[in-house]
């Protein structure tokens, strides 16, 4: 493990299909990122930018998964584009919940 970052285990499970058949299906992620996502989400939860209970845990978490892949990957042609504006995304959503709850 990258002594630099913190390193998680995320278990998917499909609970139920749309047309509402039993889910079956399971994922086990093993990732690194160098942000404690448990304290995030616990400034996230004390500070929520969203109106609709658990939006704020589930953009998180799938912020900070594509965030660390985007970071890792910098110089990907994929992302030439989108990092200025992803840069100024995350400032915005940083200060965001500060404006909100000051």
């Amino acid at each position: 493990m990258d002594k630099r970052s913190n390193q998680y285990k995320l278990e998917l499970h499909e609970v139920a299909q749309k047309d509402g058949t039993p889910g079956s299906q399971v994922i086990e992620l093993e990732f690194n990122n160098h942000d404690s996502i448990f304290e995030l989400l616990a400034l996230v939860q004390a500070n929520p930018r969203f109106e609709t209970p658990g939006q704020d845990a589930r953009f998180l978490l799938g912020l900070k998964l594509f965030s660390e892949v985007m970071l890792n990957n910098r110089r990907h042609p994929l992302f030439e584009e989108f990092a200025p504006a992803f840069t100024e995304f995350m400032k915005k959503y940083k200060s965001f919940g500060q404006q909100v709850h000051s």
